[in-house]
């Protein structure tokens, strides 16, 4: 299955797959600690060690995705962990000690030791969320840091590019390398500062908005080689220019001709990676018939010459 472009692989197990709530816990976890519920279709989960958590900062000691099934409830208290889950699909509500609130795609909540939690999903929109426990001296406050508040919910805008980060965990998770729990340590920091960032830009924004200019980055992310100009872009999106500006600016900081530029100095960056590729080539890839204008461009956006790019290559 795909969740907003995103491939989620379905564990192909012959029992039905648990919760993150019912998992069988490392020895370094309590067993007692975990909230029961069976009620998955799918999942993917990965584990570290506590042992570096002095090092490694906030660490994640578990996480993952799941998709929930229809009867999905987990009702329990005393959680071990700081724990942070971010909905991506569907509809359900969470009670935070007593307080309910509904959740959507975009949804950000937390809970600890000191939560009573009741999680339940609507069965004709089941959830498809992601969760991430923390551990480390700093893991409950670094989260307050980032606005998320005990007993509310947040909304982010944007939120794919959180749900990216949350893959980035996962898959180093996954990797049981000496250095994966401090290379999940720094993307959860990544996470809860997009997260900071997000929430907002959720508080001023317009659902419509938001929707319509996700819509259009991918758009231009997907033909990034063969558009030219802020006309070919607002022909292939469907939307007035000036609008499509304006909303390229609240999101994205830049112009929608600048972030096209970036993109196709992107590509081309990564077709100079060959260091027998030619300049010439990689512009006529992205489109630039110029391949002196072509390399202005792309010392514009990467500082370097083409050139010079490649030939540093050499001396790594």
């Amino acid at each position: 299955m795909e969740i907003d472009g995103i491939r989620m692989d379905i564990l192909a197990i012959g029992t039905r797959p648990r919760s993150h709530h019912d998992m069988p816990a490392p020895a370094a976890f309590d067993r007692s600690t975990a909230v029961l519920s069976q009620q998955v279709s799918g999942s993917r989960y990965f584990f570290l060690g506590l042992g570096e958590t002095s090092r490694a900062g906030v660490v994640p000691t578990y996480g993952g995705f799941e998709q929930c099934d229809p009867d999905y409830l987990v009702q329990r208290d005393q959680i071990e962990f700081t724990t942070l889950e971010l909905v991506v699909a569907g509809e359900g509500t969470v009670r935070l000690n007593g307080v309910s609130s509904p959740l959507r795609a975009g949804t950000v909540f937390h809970y600890d030791r000191r939560t009573l939690l009741e999680i339940r999903t609507d069965p004709l929109r089941p959830m498809a969320k992601y969760f991430l426990c923390l551990t480390g001296a700093r893991a409950a406050r670094r989260v307050l840091e980032a606005g998320i508040q005990p007993s509310t919910v947040t909304q982010v805008a944007m939120f794919p590019e959180v749900q990216m980060i949350l893959e980035d965990i996962i898959r180093e998770g996954r990797h049981h390398r000496a250095t994966a729990a401090r290379i999940c340590s720094a993307l959860v920091e990544v996470l809860l500062l997009k997260i900071e960032e997000l929430a907002g830009l959720a508080g001023r924004k317009d659902q419509g908005g938001e929707e319509t200019f996700l819509r259009s980055k991918g758009v231009i992310d997907a033909q990034a080689a063969q558009l030219g100009t802020l006309g070919a872009i607002t022909k292939a999106v469907g939307v007035e220019a000036s609008h499509l500006s304006r909303l390229f600016r609240r999101y994205q900081g830049r112009s929608p001709y600048q972030y096209l530029l970036h993109r196709k100095m992107t590509l081309a960056a990564e077709l100079l990676l060959d260091p027998h590729a030619l300049v010439k080539e990689a512009a006529n890839s992205v489109g630039f018939a110029d391949a002196y204008h072509f390399s202005r461009c792309f010392k514009k956006v990467h500082q370097v010459a083409p050139r010079e790019f490649q030939r540093s290559l050499k001396q790594v």
